[in-house]
């Protein structure tokens, strides 16, 4: 069935959230009302719980250090619940839990995520079925860093070029961060809250509310965050503060079981300082608007319809000024801003059809989005008094379909096929000519448009074991990206063309899926593998004078596993393993920014209304590089080195309403940095291209309550 209109009564299996609409200045005194009246308006009301909740009230509480494979290439999870390491500050933070997953690391928070070595728009990254995309030129805010993973009540992550239902060129892997629709069986209210604090001032309140009946529910949620500067295991401090804020509320109409009719708004802001960039990140605003419709249908072919609109709003601050004194002398002397912005409108139409054994998804998908900057030097918040000056245009139009033919009881033949037009067109009037914004010089390209036809499709077999509770699959993908804005409008020079959006071609990826699910009483285990070609791959090079981005050919591949096992009724183990490798084919040598083998272990003792556990997660060196070159944001500097980390935790449940989790990261308070990582800035102290370590030992403590 479709992600959203499958039966509303297995939705409530996983809690829920929705979204929010702004008029900015205002909204950080709105937000803290909001949060208090939400609070002071449920604690009156009658308890609510969710069926789910009262299924787990059976099982003692845990904090999750691992997240298994679900069923082919599929992982779905619960971002509410207690995780370590410490609870996430953005979507990146949460992901890179997962196996598979690593980020591109600057410090505190709003990391880039990568999946198998992939980055940027290679990820499609959704919520609410809806792209959030960032602004800046340089991904300091990447899409994950405007996602606050608490506020959802679903996640799920689809690896490979294995679905194409979800928007185009996801050559890597589709996650979707959802808030489910409320279902109430009678009028009454429901309040989750959560505390978090820890060391470096970490502190945290999350509140997600709801009031409805059957015929709809209004529902609000939102949260605050903040973090001072944190310690590596050497005792030195990292530059990496931040704070985050975000409220989202939605209204649902359910004039019957079958319907929903949903309008949701949203906002956010905050800032980060960065020990890895030239600037810091004084703003990263949010809006979000979204209207849904559901409609299932009893009897005939026609078994679901679902109808979207988005819109999302980014208004990035970058500056040298507000998280760090100012440069005294030299061209940036009294401080240097750059406010950039980007519109993003979305719609998504998609329909089901159930005949026997055959099930077809099909639909379309459309999505504009504009990109604009403003710049200032010398007087803090003098961009604010520049005009505008469109950059970039970006339209997309899709259609898609996906069909599972159950061809028997233990055998499912699935695939899909979709057809992207895309148009893009550049207004700048001058480009950069160097490194970090060389001097002005008139552009070649204004003007200009480029449309090009991509085409995406996959097909997967799954295969039900006779003699063993087990599922193979294999799977077969192919997936033509047009370049994103990062690609087209970053960097200054492209091999042979007057620049990049002139010289970047569309990225070609086939890629092969293969695994197997194992599942029985006390175990569960999974592995699965990839290997694939990637023509046109988009390659970054900071080796020359400006930053380029050309075509080269690559090569992929690597492998994950994971195991579950019960070892007694009390005691269970659990370890995963993570390993990607790419090769530059056109010279030979390793394709840049490539995450090293990763393990975690994981032992847990639970018993009645508690647990305790220790994760020790083995990072092994990594000596394949290709110096000075990698993607719009990195790029690697040298080989990395191996670490150990051993962390424990603990949760305990007081009541039904009230669950305690503590832990301890980074136990022995190692000295260690990650692989893919932004080199220290040199305004902070740190020598050239030196990596930025991870905190040292942190404490954390985490309260949740469910009213």
């Amino acid at each position: 069935m479709s992600r959203y209109l499958c039966d509303r009564q297995a939705r409530a299996r996983l809690s829920q959230n929705v979204v929010v609409h702004p008029a900015r200045l205002r909204w950080q005194a709105a937000h803290a009302a909001l949060l208090a009246l939400l609070a002071g308006g449920a604690l009156a009301d009658e308890h609510h719980h969710h069926a789910h909740a009262l299924e787990q009230l059976s099982l003692p509480p845990r904090v999750i250090t691992a997240v298994q494979q679900d069923s082919p290439l599929t992982i779905i999870t619960n971002p509410k619940e207690a995780r370590q390491p410490i609870p996430a500050s953005d979507g990146a933070d949460y992901l890179k839990t997962i196996p598979g997953f690593s980020a591109v690391r600057g410090g505190g928070s709003n990391s880039d995520p990568v999946l198998r070595g992939m980055f940027g728009s290679r990820l499609k990254l959704l919520t609410n079925g809806g792209e959030m995309l960032g602004a800046c030129p340089s991904r300091m805010d990447a899409p994950s860093s405007y996602i606050a993973p608490q506020n959802f009540d679903q996640l799920t992550v689809i690896k490979g070029p294995q679905t194409v239902a979800w928007g185009p060129g996801s050559s890597a892997g589709t996650v979707l961060f959802d808030r489910l629709p409320e279902s109430f069986d009678e009028p009454g209210t429901r309040l989750d809250a959560s505390v978090v604090a820890g060391s470096n001032t970490r502190r945290g309140l999350q509140l997600d509310g709801a009031i409805g009946s059957r015929e709809g529910y209004l529902r609000l949620s939102g949260n605050r965050s903040r973090s001072g500067d944190y310690k590596d295991g050497n005792g030195d401090r990292v530059p990496s503060r931040w704070y985050k804020w975000n409220t989202d509320l939605a209204l649902g109409w359910t004039p019957d079981d079958d319907t929903l009719l949903e309008l949701s708004v949203g906002a956010g802001d905050g800032e980060a300082r960065y020990a890895g960039r030239g600037m810091d990140g004084s703003q990263f605003e949010r809006e979000s608007l979204g209207l849904r419709f559901e409609k299932q249908f009893q009897g005939g072919a026609l078994q679901e319809l679902e109808a979207r609109v988005y819109y999302n709003y980014a208004d990035h601050v970058m500056d040298n000024y507000s998280l760090r004194v100012p440069p005294t002398t030299g061209m940036m002397a009294g401080g240097m801003a750059s406010n950039v912005d980007r519109r993003t409108l979305g719609a998504r139409l998609g329909a089901t059809w159930v005949w026997d054994d055959i099930e077809l998804l099909a639909g379309a998908d459309a999505q504009r989005n504009t990109h604009r900057t403003r710049n200032s030097m010398g007087v803090e918040d003098a961009y604010r008094h520049q005009p505008w000056l469109k950059d970039a245009s970006f339209s997309q139009i899709g259609l898609f379909s996906e069909l599972t033919w159950n061809r028997r009881d233990d055998q499912r033949l699935i695939g899909g096929l979709r057809l992207d037009q895309h148009h893009v067109e550049d207004f700048r009037e001058a480009i950069s000519g160097g490194h970090g914004g060389g001097h002005a010089m008139p552009n070649p390209t204004a003007g200009d448009t480029r449309r090009e036809t991509l085409p995406a499709t996959f097909l997967r077999l799954e295969q039900d074991m006779s003699s063993l509770p087990a599922t193979a699959y294999i799977g077969i993908g192919h997936v033509q990206r047009f370049p994103d804005y990062w690609e087209l409008f970053s960097p200054n020079q492209s091999p042979g063309a007057v620049n990049a959006f002139d010289g970047v071609d569309p990225e070609r990826t086939t890629q092969l899926d293969v695994g197997l699910q194992y599942q029985r009483d006390g175990l569960q285990t999974w592995i699965s593998g990839y290997a694939g070609v990637v023509d046109d791959f988009i390659l970054f090079d900071y080796t020359g004078m400006a930053s380029s981005a050309e075509n080269i050919d690559a090569q992929i591949m690597g492998a994950e596993a994971g195991i579950a096992l019960d070892l007694t009724d009390n005691w269970q183990a659990e370890t995963s393993l993570a390993w990607a490798w790419g090769r530059n084919r056109s010279d030979g040598e390793a394709l840049p920014q490539m995450p090293p083998l990763d393990a975690r272990f994981n032992l847990t003792y639970a018993r009645d209304n508690w647990s305790a556990g220790a994760l020790w997660r083995l990072v092994a060196a990594q000596s394949r590089i290709a110096d000075g070159k990698g993607n719009v944001t990195s790029r690697d500097f040298g080989d990395s080195s191996g670490f150990g980390v051993l962390s424990l935790n603990a949760a305990y449940r007081f009541s039904e309403e009230v669950t305690a989790s503590v832990g301890v990261d980074n136990l022995l308070d190692k000295a260690y940095a990650e692989h893919l990582n932004l080199a220290g800035n040199g305004s902070f102290g740190f020598p050239a291209e030196t990596r930025i370590n991870e905190p040292g030992r942190t404490l954390w403590a985490k309260l949740d309550f469910s009213f």
